[in-house]
């Protein structure tokens, strides 16, 4: 992730779902021979049957990933992903959130998929009075085939939960798919503390089924699509994150991949914040 200060150099995270299929100890050394300084972990499966890796305290696999992360140089930044539905109760995700912060993490993410608004509210408020044991914070990732549908949608569950540590993490593909503006993030920006870089190309996706496609396997690296990543970087706060979330597709090389994909990001942001 990167500090979103002027300077010369930038510090670029990027999220685990760019090569999913790397377990944690392997991510983490690709992503940094790729130039990555931080990285985004799985420890909790997206939706049923998707790929999650487990860290638990005191495990021989959490204490080996640690060594290797801090000989690599690399940091982790956040852990994904839990989805806020009609049948979550935070108090049972205390052991990822643990294991979490036991490896470094200071932030997770969380999508929001109840119709009931106060209950989504209050269980997201829940599971960042959880988080905030742990020294974590929560943001919540709105996407087109859930509740939490738009940037608008994700602001206002922050705003309704109340909670210090709560956050809106801003996806390029679902913020301007979902129909959210430069204007509406800056005037929004003290919201969002991370910031996930992606591009795509051509009209937006009008079913579930098509976006859902498109966020899992029709991502481009930065600056080959046509969104204005650029502004969307200009908009947002000073010391926001910044991440790459491109999931690799195909037989390509992950290493390779991850290099693309940070000297894309690079790309975009070397310009004046």
């Amino acid at each position: 992730m990167v500090v979103a200060t002027p300077g010369p150099s930038l510090e670029l995270g990027v999220a685990h779902f760019s090569s999913i299929a790397l377990p944690p100890k392997q991510f983490a050394v690709t992503a940094a021979r790729a130039g990555f300084a931080s990285i985004g972990l799985r420890l909790h499966p997206a939706f049923p049957g998707a790929p999650f890796y487990e860290l638990p305290v005191g495990s021989h696999s959490a204490e080996e990933f640690k060594t290797i992360a801090n000989g690599e140089g690399i940091k982790v930044f956040d852990i994904e992903f839990f989805v806020i539905d009609e049948n979550f109760v935070a108090a049972s995700h205390e052991a990822t959130v643990a294991a979490a912060a036991n490896i470094g993490a200071r932030r997770l993410s969380v999508c929001g998929d109840d119709r009931d608004g106060g209950r989504l509210a209050t269980n997201f408020f829940e599971f960042c009075a959880l988080a905030a044991r742990y020294g974590l914070s929560v943001d919540i990732e709105n996407m087109g085939w859930r509740t939490v549908r738009t940037f608008h949608d994700s602001v206002a569950v922050v705003n309704s939960c109340g909670a210090e540590n709560a956050g809106a993490l801003v996806d390029g593909i679902h913020f301007f798919r979902n129909g959210a503006s430069i204007d509406e993030l800056r005037a929004n920006a003290g919201r969002v503390k991370h910031v996930q870089l992606c591009d795509v190309r051509g009209p937006a996706p009008k079913t579930s089924e098509a976006m859902i496609a498109e966020a899992r396997s029709g991502r481009l690296a930065p600056g080959e699509g046509e969104l204005p990543l650029k502004d969307l970087w200009a908009a947002t706060e000073a010391g926001a994150a910044i991440s790459v979330e491109v999931p690799l597709v195909g037989p390509a090389d992950p290493e390779a991949h991850l290099k693309h994909l940070h000297d894309s990001a690079l790309g975009i942001l070397k310009s004046d914040h």
